[in-house]
């Protein structure tokens, strides 16, 4: 490979690093411009949301899409499975050169709604810069993906004379609410989204300053379940004492879900002790804002505990709130359980252990009623493999540290049919959040350094795959 600048030397595997270096520094202010541009679109994907904006989204992200010289884009939608209209899509294509590889670069132009105003400390869709760091709602997750994934293109394009991979943009609109027509979306348009590389960058770095790439997802099981004691509510006071209230057997279930130290006690769910990386428990209760005094649950490592193994929590649960309650016994009650599975984890072989936990279960000859309501597997890198291989050595270059093989403790169910629809593809999950980014929360940001370090690697990973291909 040769570049436009070929005389500033510091050449690493066919790349001109000096060049990309060069070319991303000169065009970032007018990246985080474009970012801000696009953080200031509320485009939600929620139903109580105005779908205008997710419109007015795809068609800001299409502009910049088409700024970096491609001809083939388009704002696509399909419908879901049950005939619901999807939200539009971004898909640009840059057709590769003979011999060269394609790289699909994914990422999500909706975000999730600003909750609570007074919360925020600036306006949600302001795009407002505070100490380094971009606050906004998307401005990391994950529009700063989107910017990513442009911005380097621009500057492989400008220092890299001939580029010759293929690059595939995809730019997903409803993320935030599940992904519900991804599925179809690919079945549909499964050829023009064919990659021998796919990176999803929506994950986050170890930390401010490390680099990460994400080799591991938990996969993950929800669940619904349903508690009936009485026909109708009754007077607490004439008829406490002999039932016991749905609620309470809600509770004495709930328990029921961990031991003693708060390791998950659902026999048939997988755990694994590898002990992959030192992460020091004072770093994790800064990191998760636990309070002083909290005693952290689970035994063995602590990245185990995270990435490894399984984690159940109750993230929703119908009983009368406080302010309204009566004296009166409930009948009934639902509580919802979200599910983190480890690695190798069949997710149906889960909800089933799940349902048989629930099911062995004293409560009192309680009705009770199991549903699972999503199931998302998990998912692993083969680092030896030619991509994962590169985007380490460009995470390190653009860094100037070695980047962390991180497993994230979340999951993307999506990266199943990914999987599954192209199974000769290498997997990337980068990112460009850290700790502090708190996406979904209030306060959203993006330390900016990194960021500019993250278009930087991806324009290195992308001048590798041109200069060696996938050996």
């Amino acid at each position: 490979m040769t570049t436009s600048d070929s005389t500033t030397g510091s050449v690493d595997h066919g790349v001109d690093l000096d060049a990309l270096t060069e070319r991303v520094n000169r065009a970032f202010e007018q990246t985080v411009s474009e970012l801000k541009s696009l953080v200031a679109i509320p485009g939600i994907a929620w139903e109580a949301f105005d779908a205008a904006e997710l419109d007015r989204s795809a068609e800001a992200v299409a502009a910049l899409v088409r700024s970096t010289g491609m001809d083939d884009v388009r704002i696509l939608s399909v419908d879901t499975e049950d005939g619901v209209p999807g939200a539009p899509a971004v898909v640009g294509r840059r057709p590769a050169q003979p011999g060269k590889p394609t790289i699909l670069l994914y990422a999500h132009h909706d975000v999730q709604p600003p909750g609570d105003a007074e919360l925020w400390q600036t306006s949600p869709f302001g795009a407002t810069e505070i100490d380094g760091r971009l606050f906004g709602r998307g401005a990391a997750d994950d529009k700063a993906g989107i910017m990513v994934h442009i911005a380097s293109l621009r500057a492989v394009l400008d220092a890299v004379e001939d580029f010759g991979v293929g690059v595939t943009y995809f730019f997903e609109g409803e993320e935030e609410a599940g992904s519900p027509s991804f599925r179809p979306f690919l079945e549909q348009h499964r050829d023009a989204l064919a990659a021998d590389v796919i990176v999803v960058a929506d994950s986050s770095n170890w930390k401010v300053g490390v680099p990460a790439l994400t080799t591991s997802l938990r996969g993950m099981v929800g669940a619904v379940i349903d508690i009936r004691v009485l026909e109708h509510a009754v007077h607490s006071g004439m008829f406490g004492g002999p039932v016991l209230d749905a609620p309470t057997l809600a509770a004495r279930l709930i328990a029921s879900f961990h031991d003693d130290q708060g390791n998950v006690a659902v026999e048939g769910l997988l755990a694994r002790d590898t002990d992959p990386v030192d992460y020091p428990e004072a770093d994790f209760r800064a990191d998760s804002s636990v309070l002083d005094g909290v005693r952290l649950a689970g035994s063995g490592a602590l990245a185990d505990r995270l990435w490894n193994k399984p984690a159940l929590s109750v993230i929703g649960i119908d009983v009368p709130s406080v302010a309204v309650s009566s004296n009166t016994l409930q009948p009934a009650t639902r509580v919802k359980i979200s599910v983190r599975l480890a690695p190798g984890q069949d997710p149906q072989a889960a909800a089933d252990a799940l349902q048989r936990h629930v099911e062995a279960q004293d409560l009192f000859g309680a009705q009770v009623d199991f549903t699972a309501v999503e199931q998302g597997n998990a998912f692993a890198t083969d680092t030896t493999a030619a991509a994962p291989r590169a985007s380490l050595w460009s995470l390190e270059k653009a860094w100037g540290v070695t980047p962390v093989e991180t497993g994230i403790g979340g999951s993307i169910p999506f990266i199943a049919d990914l999987l599954e629809l192209y199974p000769q593809a290498q997997i990337l999950v980068t990112g460009v959040e850290d700790p502090d980014s708190r996406a979904h929360s209030a306060n959203e940001s993006l330390h900016l350094e990194d960021f500019r370090k993250a278009i930087l690697a991806e324009a290195l990973l992308l001048a590798r795959l041109d200069a060696e291909g996938l050996q």
